[in-house]
């Protein structure tokens, strides 16, 4: 990944996106070609020396009997957003303004292993509904139990669980870090206005040291 200097994500950052992104893509290189699957994960940073990212696919998901040839690949996306250079203060300066894209991303590398073990996949389910569940904050979130114990069962045994032992992350937080404060400003209150306050917001934590 191409990573300038002013756009590169330290540790905290990197954590927290592992920690609370939604679903990513898993890029597996078989000798039929790449092989992606979109599926949520769960990030585990004790598991192994780098950490592990957990979940499942389908069984019917060819992906997880193909051999994954050396490292793969899953992309994690946090906020992204189209940027209008109408937005910034320095078009109405000098005009020398384009369009551009903001955003947040990880490419987090490591080996893959496939798990058909109903324990290992109840583990991984209950554990990414606790996260997504406990992000609604609703006043009694949804739990496994809630379901009867054999229809549990039944859809444990569809699915096949997926373990990435992390090696090595590559981020990157484009959050227009590269512009003048007035134009930053003007970025914020354009995805503000738009009611896209997850960039806004992004936006503004990215830039609050200056």
């Amino acid at each position: 990944m191409y990573v300038p200097a002013h756009f590169a994500a330290d540790d905290a950052t990197v954590r927290d996106l592992l920690d609370r992104h939604g679903a990513a893509d898993l890029v597996t290189v078989t000798r039929s070609g790449p092989v992606a699957t979109l599926l949520p994960f769960v990030h585990d940073p004790d598991d192994g020396p780098h950490g592990a990212l957990l979940g499942h696919v389908a069984r019917n998901n060819e992906q997880w009997r193909l051999p994954a040839e050396g490292e793969s690949l899953v992309i994690v996306r946090g906020p992204d957003a189209y940027v209008s250079p109408g937005w910034y203060a320095s078009k109405a300066e000098h005009g020398r303004v384009v369009p551009t894209w903001n955003y947040v991303t990880a490419h987090v590398y490591g080996r893959v292993t496939w798990h058909d073990d109903p324990a290992f996949v109840e583990d991984v389910v209950r554990r990414l509904t606790a996260k997504h569940e406990g992000v609604l904050g609703g006043p009694a979130p949804w739990s496994v139990d809630d379901a009867p114990r054999p229809f549990v069962e039944g859809q444990l045994r569809a699915v096949v669980g997926v373990r990435v032992e992390i090696t090595r992350v590559e981020a990157k937080v484009k959050l227009s870090q590269n512009r003048p404060v007035a134009d930053v400003d003007g970025v914020v209150a354009g995805l503000a206005a738009r009611g896209d306050e997850a960039s806004a917001d992004a936006v503004r934590a990215a830039n609050a040291h200056r």
